[in-house]
C-alpha cells in the first residue's frame, strides 16, 4: 500500500515552540455578545446591516448559537460561542488551490488575504461554519472610520474571512522575546468577556491557566469524530 508521508505524520508530535488555543465554559457563557462585538470592532469587520441580513451575507467571525431545551414553561437557553477551531487536522486547508490557508508551527490556521481569489472551496470543507466570504466593499459611516485598527489590514470584496485569534495582538506581544508570561495578552474575545468564558494561551505551556482548563474533566471538542483536532476546547455545562 503506498502511503503519503504528510498524511500519515503525527501531528501532535509537530516540533514547535508554541501552539496557541482556547478553552470556552459554557457553564459561565450568558450569550450576551460581548465577544462579537469585540471581535468586530479589533478586526475591522463590516458592518451588518438589514440588507445584509436579509440576503444571508451576514460577516461574523465569531458568533454564539443559542439553543433552547425543555419544554414550556420549563425551558432554558443554552450558548454556544462558536469560531474559527484552528483545527490541527484542518479540512479547509487541503482544498484551497492558492494555499491561502495553511497551518503554522505556532497552532495558527492563517489565512493569507492577499493569496485568497475567493473560491469558497474552504468554507464549503469547514465543518463549523465559521469561514465567511465578503460579499462586499466595506463602507463604515464617516463618524466611524476613526475607529479602525491600523493593525489589521482592511480586506477587500471577494476574500474569505475567518478568526484569526487576533493575531496582530500575538505578534505585537511576541516580537523578540522568547517567553512570554501567561495571561499577559489575549485576543479581544478574550479580554471583553465579562464572565471569563473564555480562556487563551500556550497549549504547550504546562504552568498555563488555558493548558489546565483543556485537561479538565468536562472538556470536549466540537465534532470530534471528524478528526479535525481543534486547538478549541470547550467545558461542558454543569447541570442543576
Amino acid at each position: 500500500m503506498v502511503t503519503t508521508p504528510d498524511l500519515d505524520r503525527d501531528l501532535t508530535k509537530r516540533p514547535r515552540e508554541r501552539s496557541w488555543g482556547m478553552v470556552v465554559d459554557l457553564d459561565r457563557c450568558t450569550g450576551c455578545q460581548a465577544c462579537v462585538i469585540a471581535c468586530v470592532a479589533e478586526n475591522n469587520i463590516p458592518i451588518n446591516d438589514e440588507s445584509h441580513y436579509h440576503e444571508g451575507r451576514v460577516m461574523s467571525w465569531i458568533r454564539v448559537e443559542r439553543y433552547w431545551e425543555g419544554e414550556f414553561p420549563n425551558v432554558k437557553a443554552r450558548f454556544i460561542p462558536l469560531m474559527c477551531q484552528h483545527c490541527e487536522n484542518a479540512p479547509c486547508e487541503p482544498v484551497c488551490p492558492v494555499y491561502a490557508t495553511y497551518h503554522n508551527n505556532e497552532g495558527l490556521n492563517v489565512q493569507v488575504y492577499n493569496r485568497c481569489v475567493g473560491t469558497r472551496y474552504c468554507a464549503n470543507n469547514c465543518p463549523y461554519h465559521a469561514r465567511s466570504f465578503n460579499y462586499w466593499e466595506p463602507v463604515w459611516p464617516e463618524d466611524l472610520r476613526h475607529q479602525l485598527n491600523p493593525d489589521v489590514t482592511v480586506r477587500s470584496r471577494g476574500v474569505m474571512e475567518k478568526c484569526t485569534m487576533c493575531v496582530q495582538r500575538i505578534r505585537r506581544a511576541t516580537r523578540g522575546r522568547d517567553d512570554v508570561p501567561d495571561g499577559e495578552f489575549a485576543p479581544a474575545c478574550v479580554q471583553a468577556c465579562p464572565t471569563q468564558t473564555l480562556t487563551f494561551g500556550d497549549l504547550n505551556d504546562k504552568s498555563s491557566r488555558v493548558y489546565e482548563l483543556s485537561h479538565d474533566e468536562r472538556n470536549y471538542t466540537v465534532l470530534k469524530s471528524l478528526g479535525t483536532a481543534p486547538n478549541v476546547t470547550y467545558l461542558k455545562k454543569v447541570e442543576d
